[in-house]
């Protein structure tokens, strides 16, 4: 579409742990990347404007560290295209950052340096993946949803936040990875009683909440057996019969969704629920809050069955409701598996294309009219 532009992300820091945000840039740097066009994607040792002295100087040593040794690379849990640039700088300071058509604030923290960067850099736009009041002070972070910055939001109910804030955002929804994650072992072949689950340590993840719903399933079903991943070591404590992997790479992890019946998303909050979208479209049958990041997928009987967020009881009735009822979990792991295959990186990276060569379009058109 049009000529091959000059794109640029900005991410908010190293991109060695698998975090999903990160997950998305990544793909989309690739999906331009292989239209043809020049996609640089920059991760900062030092991120905020405002660090102290002391944060600038450990980042300055992370700076020289990852340098040195490129772990700054997303290379041990996601493979990006060779002619995707990643580069790793000592902060977001306007010189450092290259020359282009467009550029893309993935956080809010980032979104403070884009606002101010000259028009040499591109276009400006502002990638919004989660309401991150949990990252910053509500009042600076929501702020930065009124910079001037274009707007793009991956779930409607960011779009709606935005429209009562008086802000205009387009809706363009993740994609997922449908050749990366598939349906290997259909549901009706897979143990009745193995449950996955996401662990994490941020509260707001609902980690405790599942692992007390999963309890609770475990004193009415003896046989119960969970799978749980994340990023973290393994929690202590654990039980036998709750097996734990830490950074599965992704064919181990297609292989966990695969042999999961159930799979249990627990967040309070979530821009969009990207493990519970992997595990439906594995062929899991999900059980997941009911919060705006999972309703982009996840329709109640219909593609999941949704709970209230804190709620373990609620959590732990429905876990042992589909595995007590094989008939419904095998439904409702079909249809759920059906309905996420329109999520295609194809179809997001389409959306993200127009919306940023409209843009570079109409400022050239802007251009050439001030210059007759």
């Amino acid at each position: 579409m049009g000529t091959p532009a000059k794109i640029t992300f900005i991410l908010p820091g190293s991109g060695h742990h698998p975090v999903g945000g990160f997950k998305v840039v990544y793909e989309y740097a690739n999906g331009l990347a292989r239209r043809g066009h020049q996609v640089t994607v920059v991760h900062p040792a030092v991120l905020k404007k405002d660090a102290s002295l002391v944060t600038r100087s450990k980042g300055w040593l992370r700076y020289v560290q990852r340098s040195w040794d490129g772990s700054y690379r997303p290379s041990s849990w996601f493979r990006a295209d060779p002619a995707v640039r990643l580069v790793w700088l000592p902060s977001l300071k306007e010189r450092y950052i290259p020359d282009g058509e467009v550029i893309v604030a993935t956080a809010w923290q980032t979104a403070e340096w884009v606002a101010e960067y000259s028009p040499a850099k591109g276009r400006k736009f502002y990638l919004i993946q989660h309401k991150e009041t949990w990252s910053g002070p509500e009042e600076r972070v929501m702020n930065t949803w009124s910079l001037p910055l274009r707007k793009i939001v991956i779930a409607k109910w960011l779009q709606d936040i935005a429209e009562q804030m008086g802000e205009t955002a387009e809706y363009i929804p993740n994609g997922l990875d449908i050749e990366a994650f598939g349906m290997d072992i259909p549901p009706e072949d897979r143990d009745g009683c193995r449950v996955m689950m996401l662990y994490h340590e941020y509260d707001w993840k609902g980690s405790r909440d599942g692992l007390r719903a999963l309890e609770m399933v475990k004193e009415c079903q003896p046989d119960l057996h969970v799978t749980l991943f994340g990023v973290p070591s393994k929690p202590s404590g654990l039980p036998s019969w709750i097996e734990y992997f830490q950074n599965p790479p992704q064919r181990v992890l297609r292989r966990l969704y695969n042999e999961a019946a159930v799979f249990l998303a627990t967040s309070w909050s979530e821009g969009w629920g990207l493990p519970a979208s992997e595990a439906m479209i594995c062929g899991a049958a999900v059980v997941a809050t009911d919060i705006g990041g999972h309703r982009e997928f996840a329709m109640d009987v219909e593609t999941a069955l949704l709970v209230p967020p804190r709620d373990p009881s609620a959590m732990a009735n429905q876990v042992q409701r589909l595995l007590a009822s094989p008939r419904l979990r095998i439904d409702l792991a079909y249809r759920g598996n059906r309905f996420i295959q329109r999520f295609t990186w194809q179809r997001s990276v389409d959306a993200m294309e127009r919306c940023f060569f409209q843009s570079v379009e109409s400022r050239e058109a802007v251009f050439d009219e001030e210059m007759r």
